[in-house]
């Protein structure tokens, strides 16, 4: 979905705007590290296995990565009967009408989600006249793109819950919530990380990228974890 510049103030209130950053424009994802990385994964321990012992991801480590707060309440959302937590036990479709000015087809529709390509679709192209409850409307639908895909994914994979308008109806008091657990990493690297382990690159010179990056992995020690852990994070 595109990041509309008038939309910017509002994730910069939110403490999103460098969440939204991260991706294809303005960020580089190295796949043969992250296969050689994911090959030492061990979702048992939740743990890299490296030559000179285990290491991990810390939440220090995802705030700094992510810029998100590590303080103030807590982001989470009940999958099964989150209507009943809601301010008031307002029906989510009203509220979620409310919020984003009509309800979605149907089809793009599975019980409390909202398929991502209705998102993308309805919000694509910001008017250039748009009213500012316009853009703050904009601004809500890439706030749960960014909730439901990037910082709380899960095997939904193409489906937006709606537990999340509670967060989206608030865009000033975003800032005071804490978004992301210690355990997010984890969650990126447990079933995920296992599909990624058979991931194999195609022959344009990737596959001795992994093979080289296999071999430093091999011969780090203690004293270059400090270095390497910035370039671990960036990727969870």
């Amino acid at each position: 979905m595109p990041m509309h510049e008038r939309i910017i103030p509002y994730l910069e209130r939110a403490g999103l705007y460098h969440l939204a950053r991260l991706n294809s424009q303005w960020f580089w994802l190295d796949e043969p590290l992250v296969s050689a990385f994911v090959e030492r994964w061990r979702p048992e321990t939740h743990t890299f296995h490296m030559p000179f012992g285990e290491c991990t991801v810390t939440l220090q480590d995802v705030a700094f990565q992510l810029g998100l707060p590590v303080d103030g309440e807590a982001v989470s959302g009940c999958l099964g009967e989150f209507e009943t937590y809601m301010e008031g036990g307002r029906p989510a479709w009203e509220w979620f009408e409310d919020l984003f000015g009509e309800r979605p087809p149907p089809n793009k529709v599975k019980q409390m989600t909202v398929h991502f390509t209705w998102f993308h679709e309805r919000f694509r192209v910001l008017p250039p006249d748009a009213s500012e409850e316009t853009v703050r409307i904009y601004a809500r639908a890439y706030i749960m793109m960014l909730l439901s895909t990037q910082l709380f994914g899960d095997k939904s994979a193409n489906w937006v819950h709606i537990r999340w308008l509670p967060f989206a109806a608030n865009l000033d008091g975003m800032g005071s919530y804490f978004r992301v657990g210690y355990s997010g990493g984890f969650r990126l690297l447990g079933r995920p990380g296992l599909r990624w382990s058979a991931y194999l690159p195609p022959n344009d010179g990737k596959e001795q990228r992994v093979i080289r990056y296999r071999l430093a992995l091999d011969r780090l020690t203690a004293r270059d974890v400090s270095f390497i852990a910035a370039r671990v994070l960036i990727f969870v």
